[in-house]
């Protein structure tokens, strides 16, 4: 068991890539943590936001393979925030220490969701220059739960991660998706209380996004067409919101494709990235587009071959 944990890839990134703390509230105990690798003279990176269970070490695998191709990719974890308005007022605080005007999300899950509700907050003031949402989901009240989001903060660490551990797929899977599901059981693991009931607080507390101030932001929506914590309902919901979106559909990849499938998932970030090469907007060093552009090609080439 924990094979990611203990392969080499994953120990690789860990001694290489070091884990960075910030604040930027008053409040000293709000620590934003994030991996930040590949260029520094790209102003526009792309940045990952994790899943309810999700540390920012769940995209290890986006962040080797990306910033081997030139790209500069954040992957961050947050600290406790109990409102929509709070986290997204952190955010931007921690994008102006960085000195980031505008950036690319990738968001999973809850990680989607406020990677919207952001978009949504500084739509007067764009910071956000495009959207990837992989199984990400636009209204909190498809999880029924809005009634008990404000009690979460009451309830022990044991109850938070029985919650949290319902949604994960427990039918039978392959053994890619099985180290996935041990690696993100292993990262619930390391949150404490209080990060988990703020996270399932933003989770499920009553709010949805509103499309008319993000309407355009380019924007691909990622899902998996297996079993995942969000219903049907949820995902065409998405597709209605976004009817322009590009769409990046996997076979299979359960909750967690970018660290089970991530091949297919590194192909689709790079496709939606491509739109913005030679832009100031480009999430690339411009000396490795035109390789990194062939490969690219290359992939899309074989995946339109494996659909036929």
């Amino acid at each position: 068991m924990g094979e990611i944990k203990v392969s080499p890839d994953y120990n690789w990134f860990r001694s290489t890539v070091p884990l960075k703390k910030i604040i930027v509230d008053d409040d000293d105990s709000k620590i934003w943590s994030l991996y930040d690798a590949g260029p520094r003279s790209i102003r526009c990176p792309l940045i990952f936001l994790p899943p309810v269970s999700g540390t920012a070490d769940v995209f290890f695998r986006q962040i080797l393979a990306l910033t081997g191709w030139g790209y500069r990719v954040i992957a961050l974890q947050y600290p406790v925030y109990w409102d929509h308005l709070e986290f997204c007022d952190g955010f931007r605080k921690l994008l102006d220490h960085l000195q980031l005007d505008k950036v690319h999300l990738f968001g999973a899950s809850l990680g989607g969701f406020l990677a919207q509700k952001f978009a949504e907050y500084t739509h007067k003031s764009p910071r956000v220059h495009s959207l990837i949402l992989c199984n990400a989901f636009s209204d909190t009240s498809i999880f029924n739960q809005t009634w008990t989001a404000n009690s979460f903060w009451l309830m022990p660490a044991f109850m938070l991660k029985k919650i949290v551990l319902g949604n994960f797929s427990s039918g039978p899977v392959d053994p890619m998706m099985a180290d996935a599901i041990d690696f993100m059981v292993d990262r619930l693991e390391s949150l404490g209380q209080s990060e988990l009931a703020s996270r399932l607080t933003l989770n499920c507390q009553n709010s949805y996004v509103e499309p008319h101030k993000i309407r355009d932001i380019p924007v691909t929506i990622m899902d998996v067409f297996d079993q995942s914590a969000l219903s049907t309902e949820a995902k065409e919901e998405m597709y209605k919101l976004y009817p322009n979106a590009r769409r990046a559909h996997l076979k299979t990849g359960g909750n967690f494709p970018y660290l089970c499938r991530s091949a297919e998932v590194n192909l689709y970030v790079q496709i939606h990235l491509l739109q913005f090469h030679g832009t100031k907007y480009a999430a690339i060093d411009p000396s490795m587009v035109s390789a990194e552009e062939l490969e690219v090609q290359k992939g899309n080439l074989s995946i339109s071959q494996e659909e036929q």
